[in-house]
C-alpha cells in the first residue's frame, strides 16, 4: 500500500504535511501532545500508519466511504464493454454515413442493388395484370453468373440521398437482383410496395432504388468514381407499355455494350427507370423520384407529348440534361433550342409532311381525301398540327381537315368511327397519331366499311406491337398500312443495324429487333458519345458543350448525326415502311 500523508479531517486549517518521502524527522504530534492519532484525526505521516490509524481514518469519512471497494474484478469487465459499445456505435454510425464504402470493406451485399435486371416486366397479379402494379429496375452493365430467382421480394436497401425530397405520396421504391447476359431467364415476381395515396388522376409512380447512391468522390449528382447514371419515365403498365418497354431496352443494350467496353472513362453507366403509366399525372412524382431522390445525372428516352409537357419544364427548371425523349413534338424543338435539350429522332411535323406528300402526289389523293386520327392531348395536337402545316404548304384548306379523336390509354374508338361515317366528303386516307392498340382498334372497326381506305402511322405507334395487334386480327387487317420511321428498316444490313441486332441478341437472348429499341439504342450511342468527349470529369454543362460540338457522327445510319449551338435535332431522315400479310415491314418510297 501507498502511504499517503492526510491532513486532520477535524481542524482543515491544518496544512498537508509531507508524506514518508519527506525528512524521517517530522513526526506525528496530536492536538494533545500524543503520539498517538485520536479518532477522527488523521496522522502526518513520517512512516507508515498503521492498521488502526487506517481504521481510523476510514471510521471517520462515514459509511458510505467505509462500503467504498476501490478496485473490483467487475468493474473491468464493466468498462471494457463500454468501451467496445461506444466503438460498435461509432462503426454503426460511420456506416449509415458511407454505407457502400464499408460494404465493400467488409463483402457485404454490394451487387444485389447495383446489378440490372431484365426488361421484362413480371406476371405476378399484384404487378402486370393489376393498374398498379410493376416493379421498376435500376440497370447496370450486366454480371457474367446466373439470373436472380424469380418470386423474390426485395426492398430498397440503398442509402437515399442527404439532399433529397421526401419521397412523393403512392411512390414506390423496389431494387432488382442481377440479369446475366448469356441468356438467363428474365427477373420475375419481384414484388413492390405502394405507399400513401395514389397520384391525383392516376395509379401511383414507381420508381427504382438503385444502392449506393451516396458513394460519390465528387459534388457532380449522379457522378461518383464508377459510375454514371440517368433515369428514363416512361410507361411501363398500361395501354403504352410496350413503347416504354422497347425503349428502355434498347438504351440498355447501348450502356451494356458500352459497359461490357470498361465503360466510359472507367465508368459504368446505369439506367434507373420509373413508370410514369403514360400519364401526365403521374409524371411530375417520377421526375422528383429520379432527379432528388436517385440522383441521376440527367434523362434519357422519356416516352411521350402529353407527359414531356409535365416533364420538360422539371427538366430546364433544374438545368438537366433531357436527351432522346420518344417524341416528336415541337415543344421539344424551340427555335433556337432549349440548351439541355437533345433530340436524335425527327419531329411530328416532319413525318406528317412526308406522308401528306406521299398521299397527294404518289397516291394522288386530294387533301380533303385525308382525314386525321388522333389521341385527344398534346400528341394528337402535334401531330395535327403537322398534317394542317402539311395541307397548307400543298394549298390545301386545312381548316376543313376532319379530326376523329379517341382518348388516351384506352380503345374507346366508337365516337371516331362514328364521325367518320357521317362525314359528307369520302375520307380514302386517314393518318393515325395514336397508340398501337387504339390504331389497331380503329382498323379493325373501319376496315369492313372502308376496304381501300389507305392507314398510316406516325413512328411513336410502335411499329412491331402495332403489327402483333393487326396480325392477330388477321392476315387482311396488316397489309398495306404504313408506318413512317426515324430509324432504319431494323432487318438490314447496314454497320448500325447490324450492330444493334448482335448487341440485342447478347444482352436479350429471345427479344426480336424493334424499331422503338433500335431508337432508344441510338439515343444511347449518341448519349455516350457526348458522355466521352464530356472528358473524365463530366457535369452537365461539359456534356452539353461536348454534344453541341458533335459533328457528322456516322454509326451507319445512312446519314451522320451532327448537333450544333442553333441545332439540337440529330436526325431529319424519314423512312416509309408498310405491312405485308405475313406482318412485315417492306420500305417503301415516300418521295
Amino acid at each position: 500500500m501507498l502511504d499517503y500523508g492526510y491532513e486532520s479531517m477535524s481542524n482543515p486549517a491544518d496544512k498537508i504535511e509531507p508524506s514518508e518521502h519527506a525528512p524521517k524527522s517530522a513526526r506525528y504530534i496530536n492536538r494533545q501532545g500524543n503520539s498517538d492519532p485520536a479518532v477522527g484525526e488523521l496522522p502526518r505521516i513520517g512512516s507508515r500508519p498503521s492498521d488502526k490509524e487506517l481504521a481510523n481514518l476510514v471510521r471517520s469519512l462515514g459509511p458510505a466511504v467505509s462500503r467504498f471497494r476501490p478496485w473490483r474484478p467487475g468493474w473491468l469487465v464493466t468498462i471494457g464493454g463500454l468501451i467496445i459499445a461506444v466503438e460498435i456505435g461509432a462503426a454503426i454510425g460511420i456506416y449509415f454515413a458511407d454505407g457502400t464504402t464499408w460494404r465493400k470493406l467488409f463483402g457485404i451485399g454490394t451487387t444485389t442493388t447495383e446489378r440490372t435486371s431484365r426488361l421484362d416486366l413480371p406476371n405476378s397479379p399484384a404487378q402486370v395484370n393489376s393498374p398498379a402494379g410493376v416493379p421498376i429496375a435500376s440497370t447496370s452493365p450486366p454480371p457474367t453468373g446466373a439470373a436472380s430467382a424469380a418470386g423474390s421480394s426485395i426492398p430498397s436497401t440503398g442509402p437515399q440521398s442527404t439532399n433529397g425530397a421526401p419521397q412523393a405520396p403512392g411512390v414506390s421504391i423496389a431494387t432488382v437482383a442481377p440479369r446475366s447476359p448469356g441468356g438467363a431467364p428474365p427477373v420475375s415476381g419481384v414484388s413492390t410496395v405502394t405507399t400513401g395515396a395514389a397520384p391525383s388522376g392516376g395509379m401511383p409512380a414507381r420508381v427504382a432504388s438503385v444502392g449506393g447512391a451516396n458513394e460519390s468522390a465528387s459534388t457532380i449528382r449522379g457522378v461518383t468514381n464508377s459510375e454514371v447514371r440517368f433515369g428514363i419515365s416512361a410507361p411501363f403498365t398500361g395501354a403504352a407499355k410496350e413503347l416504354g418497354n422497347q425503349m428502355r431496352l434498347g438504351i440498355e443494350t447501348a450502356f451494356d455494350l458500352a459497359n461490357d467496353a470498361d465503360g466510359i472513362n472507367g465508368r459504368q453507366v446505369k439506367l434507373v427507370v420509373a413508370d410514369d403509366g403514360y400519364e401526365p399525372t403521374r409524371t411530375m412524382d417520377t421526375m422528383k423520384q429520379l432527379f432528388e431522390k436517385q440522383q441521376v445525372f440527367g434523362f434519357v428516352g422519356n416516352v411521350g407529348t402529353p407527359t414531356a409537357v409535365v416533364a420538360l419544364p422539371y427538366a430546364l427548371e433544374h438545368h438537366a440534361l433531357f436527351f432522346g425523349a420518344f417524341t416528336g413534338a415541337d415543344l421539344l424543338r424551340r427555335d433556337p433550342p432549349d440548351r439541355y435539350v437533345f433530340n436524335y429522332r425527327a419531329s411530328y411535323a416532319e413525318e406528317t409532311d412526308a406522308v401528306v406528300r406521299y398521299l397527294v402526289k404518289m397516291r394522288h389523293l386530294r387533301p380533303d381525301q385525308i382525314a386525321v386520327f388522333a389521341q385527344h392531348d398534346a400528341f394528337g395536337d402535334a401531330g395535327f398540327a403537322g398534317v394542317a402545316k402539311a395541307m397548307r404548304a400543298l394549298r390545301g384548306d386545312d381548316s376543313a381537315i376532319l379530326r376523329l379523336d379517341y382518348e388516351r390509354n384506352t380503345v374507346d374508338v366508337d365516337n371516331a368511327v362514328a364521325g367518320l361515317r357521317a362525314h359528307k366528303t369520302p375520307i380514302k386516307a386517314v393518318v393515325m397519331v395514336a397508340a398501337y392498340r387504339a390504331a389497331a382498334k380503329f382498323i379493325e372497326k373501319t376496315r369492313d366499311l372502308y376496304p381501300s381506305m389507305i392507314y398510316t402511322n406516325v413512328s411513336f405507334v410502335g411499329s412491331t406491337a402495332l403489327a402483333s395487334e393487326l396480325m392477330l386480327l388477321g392476315p387482311r387487317y396488316a397489309n398495306g398500312v404504313i408506318v413512317t420511321q426515324v430509324v432504319p428498316a431494323v432487318d438490314g444490313y447496314s454497320s448500325a443495324i447490324l450492330k444493334y441486332k448482335t448487341a440485342l441478341a447478347k444482352y436479350f437472348p429471345g427479344e426480336a429487333p424493334d424499331y422503338v429499341s433500335l431508337e432508344g439504342y441510338v439515343d444511347g450511342t449518341l448519349l455516350l458519345e457526348g458522355l466521352k468527349r464530356a472528358g473524365p470529369k463530366p457535369d452537365t454543362e461539359t456534356l452539353v458543350d461536348a454534344l453541341e460540338n458533335l459533328r457528322n457522327f456516322d454509326i451507319g445510319l445512312g446519314a451522320p448525326i451532327s448537333f450544333s449551338q442553333s441545332d439540337h435535332q440529330g436526325s431529319h431522315k424519314i423512312w416509309g415502311t408498310q405491312l405485308d400479310d405475313h406482318g412485315h415491314y417492306q420500305p417503301i418510297d415516300l418521295e
